[in-house]
């Protein structure tokens, strides 16, 4: 077969193309003469129609012998048949390609129709409008029995036409059933050349193509396709054949190669082991030095050096400082407890925040007066230990050995630093947290001390020394009012004391907000005697253990005041939840006047309530009057959708 310079896909346009301009021939032919034929036929109507007027007009004027009366009607029929018959005949000359209508092109049938339009003009017009004249005059023409002959004579001039055209007709359909025939053959032709060339462009090449994978399937690398063609099939076939050859080196080198791509997975594999073995390590709790510790150890049992450390730089002074360390000396670690920036190849690590591994090989290593060549060390690697952009430290391997490190193990190692780094900033922000929680509670139970406790004891050591004057005095009523104050001071600073540790010594563990605030109230009323009330509406998200303990400590300061201050008969927390929770705290005791400049500062625990209700994102509202008693409201607005 010729190579063919072709795309497939040019070659198979080209071949649907030619099918479809081909069908498209025989189709307008087939409507060509297909409309021919209706023309055709729409001219054999008229010329029929023609006839049936010819005969009537014939008729109309052999009642001549009508009466003056309606002889007028006859006369106008005969003039309307005229214009029509005009009409038809003038139609029938011109055509009407829209209906369509035209007589065939065949010259008899057009010598036919120019004999009986002379006719028409000449004989039978000139003779109707004769007669007419004649019987508009009133007289009956004479005429009328050779007119009568005169048609029969036109009418067969017609009926010839009429014959002439059908029999074109006949002839046309016998050559639209030929062409239509041939169009069928014609189809079944183009659609088995179709067949066959889609067999030589298409299947052949697909054939061959699948029996040569399924020889190579089945491990005959040494077969190759044919290059038939320059098309995508032939593309195919070099590709297959390059493909083949590819696989067949591939295969007799697949043993060492299937070993050093096992060699390579293992070592990932170990590498990626470290990795979230040790990340693992660094995100348990536990003290910075076990976390260290193990964090080295952990390196040196994977790596199989003799020894290792981890300095940790001072950031105030600059100073680098042995923190933990495994498998070095005594000595060693004496020598290296503290180095300064630049100092050896630690310091040197620390200052320039580079990664450092070196051999102690070659007959320059004499000059070097390090203290981990001195050990006897043959290889010592430093890598920092990083926090974003900072240096938080190094970290040392040491091997007895000369020890090459890949760039995927250094990678590796430089990745760990930066973890160890992130875990020593963690464990520093921890213990700030914890320190900082620590100093705001002090902060907290000082202002609650002083606005209980201290108060208190202010008014025992006022009404102590009022009680001495009296005794001195000899004022003995005195004496004993102030003693009766004092011990009702007393009193005071113990149910204080008494509510400071309940206060402090509340704890959630698994309630919830309700059933504490709940328990809270319970325990008010036995201690004070005064009713309470909950009252609970609405859904939303639980509140968190941070948010939970504040709002708790507002409701206990509420309730603290109550009790001091307000000489109430009842008391009741409303808590709304939803989008926002609210709790509201109502008693109906002796108010104070809310909106007196100062008032706050008299009364600290209105202050702290405000500051944990701003430390968990809510507000607090104030409403108190003499007469209606007090209420505060706490909003605090929820980030999280409320339940359904």
């Amino acid at each position: 077969m010729a190579i063919s310079r072709q795309r497939l896909s040019t070659k198979l346009v080209e071949i649907l193309v030619t099918f479809l301009l081909v069908a498209l021939v025989a189709i307008g032919v087939t409507l060509l003469m297909s409309w021919d034929l209706e023309g055709g036929a729409a001219a054999v109507n008229q010329a029929g129609s023609e006839r049936m007027r010819a005969y009537r007009i014939a008729m109309l004027l052999s009642q001549a012998a009508l009466p003056n009366a309606e002889r007028g009607a006859m006369l106008k029929a005969v003039e309307v048949e005229t214009e029509e018959f005009e009409r038809v005949l003038a139609e029938l000359k011109a055509g009407d390609p829209s209906r369509p209508l035209f007589l065939p092109r065949e010259p008899d049938i057009q010598n036919q129709f120019t004999e009986l339009e002379e006719t028409w003009l000449e004989k039978m017009r000139p003779a109707i409008e004769a007669m007419t004249a004649q019987l508009r005059a009133g007289t009956v023409p004479e005429a009328v029995v050779a007119y009568g002959a005169a048609t029969e004579r036109f009418v067969d001039q017609i009926d010839r036409l009429v014959f002439s055209i059908e029999r074109d007709i006949s002839q046309k359909t016998t050559l639209l059933r030929s062409v239509q025939m041939g169009l069928i053959v014609l189809s079944v032709a183009g659609t088995v050349t179709l067949i066959y060339l889609m067999f030589l462009l298409v299947v052949r090449p697909v054939s061959t193509l699948d029996e040569g994978m399924r020889r190579m399937e089945q491990g005959d690398f040494d077969i190759r396709l044919p290059v038939e063609s320059r098309d995508e099939f032939g593309s195919l076939a070099s590709g297959f054949n390059r493909m083949a050859s590819r696989l067949s080196d591939l295969y007799r080198n697949l043993e060492a190669k299937v070993a050093e791509k096992t060699r390579s997975l293992e070592q990932k594999n170990r590498e990626l082991y470290t990795l979230y073995e040790i990340a693992a390590l660094l995100n348990r709790p536990g003290t910075l030095e076990e976390m260290c510790r193990e964090f080295l150890g952990r390196l040196i049992n994977t790596l199989g050096s003799k020894g290792g450390a981890v300095r940790l730089v001072e950031q105030e002074t600059g100073k680098i400082h042995l923190y933990v360390q495994q498998g070095l000396s005594v000595q060693l670690v004496k020598d290296e407890a503290c180095i300064d920036r630049g100092e050896c190849l630690c310091g040197e690590a620390a200052r320039d925040g580079a990664s450092t591994i070196r051999m102690f090989t070659g007959p320059d290593i004499k000059d070097l007066n390090y203290p981990c060549r001195r050990e006897g060390f043959r290889t010592v690697t430093v890598f920092p230990i990083r926090f974003k952009d900072q240096i938080l430290g190094v970290f040392n391997l040491y091997f007895e050995t000369a020890r090459e490190l890949s760039e995927r193990e250094k990678h590796m190692l430089e990745s760990l630093g930066q973890h160890l780094g992130v875990a020593i900033e963690n464990q520093r922000l921890i213990a700030r947290e914890k320190e900082m929680a620590v100093s705001e509670e002090r902060n907290l139970l000082a202002q609650e001390l002083h606005d209980s406790i201290a108060q208190s004891l202010a008014f025992l050591n006022l009404q102590a020394q009022m009680l001495g004057q009296a005794l001195e005095k000899n004022n003995l009523a005195e004496a004993a009012g102030g003693l009766k104050q004092i011990r009702e001071g007393i009193q005071e600073s113990y149910d204080d004391v008494r509510e400071l540790l309940v206060h402090f010594r509340t704890r959630f563990g698994e309630s919830d907000i309700e059933t504490v605030v709940r328990a809270l109230l319970s325990r008010f009323e036995a201690d004070t005697g005064v009713k309470t009330r909950f009252v609970l509406t609405g859904t939303g998200v639980p509140l968190s253990p941070e948010k939970q303990i504040q709002v708790l400590h507002i409701v206990q300061e509420c309730l603290s005041n109550v009790r001091k201050h307000a000489d109430a008969g009842s008391v009741t927390v409303t808590l709304e939840k939803g989008p926002a929770y609210v709790l509201r705290v109502a008693d109906d005791g002796h108010g104070f006047d809310a909106s007196a400049p100062g008032v706050e500062d008299g009364h600290v625990g209105l202050a702290i309530m405000r500051e944990r209700a701003q430390r968990i994102g809510g507000s607090v509202n104030i409403e108190s009057s003499p007469t209606i008693g007090t209420a505060v409201t706490l909003t605090l607005p929820i980030v999280q959708q409320a339940a359904a």
